[in-house]
């Protein structure tokens, strides 16, 4: 099982339908992305309502530069970071994108839900959001 961190702390999984992989994408309702992927190639087809992208490491952030790139291109669906994100970056794959991040009970033990409540106030210590007004 996995467990899911929003800004509210540890919730249960409400997605119900299947994640499809990159290369049998038609008009799949979700899509889970590999690390490398380029975020130009994503298909964002209408019927897309969520993008699970895969962090194999938590020192490997192509994730977020992933996140970035698709909110630019205009995805407004559900954007969730899966694998070895660490607390410490919650509030990174927040601002990148992300609004939710799903990661295994092993870490959700070793790191329990108030070290990621910490960092649910990413909007307040945002030194990014402060330089652009």
């Amino acid at each position: 099982m996995n467990t899911l961190v929003t800004d509210s702390g540890f919730a249960s999984d409400d997605w119900q339908e299947p994640f499809i992989s990159l290369d049998a994408a038609n008009d799949a309702s979700a899509l889970d992305l590999p690390s490398d992927v380029d975020p130009a190639t994503v298909p964002l087809c209408e019927g897309l309502r969520m993008i699970r992208v895969d962090f194999p490491s938590s020192a490997d952030g192509r994730g977020f530069t992933i996140a970035r790139q698709l909110r630019l291109r205009g995805f407004s669906g559900r954007l969730r970071a899966k694998g070895h994100v660490l607390a410490d970056q919650y509030a990174m794959a927040r601002r990148s994108g992300f609004d939710e991040v799903e990661i295994s009970d092993e870490l959700a033990q070793r790191q329990p839900e108030d070290q990621w409540k910490f960092r649910a106030n990413w909007q307040d210590n945002n030194y990014q959001a402060r330089l652009r007004g």
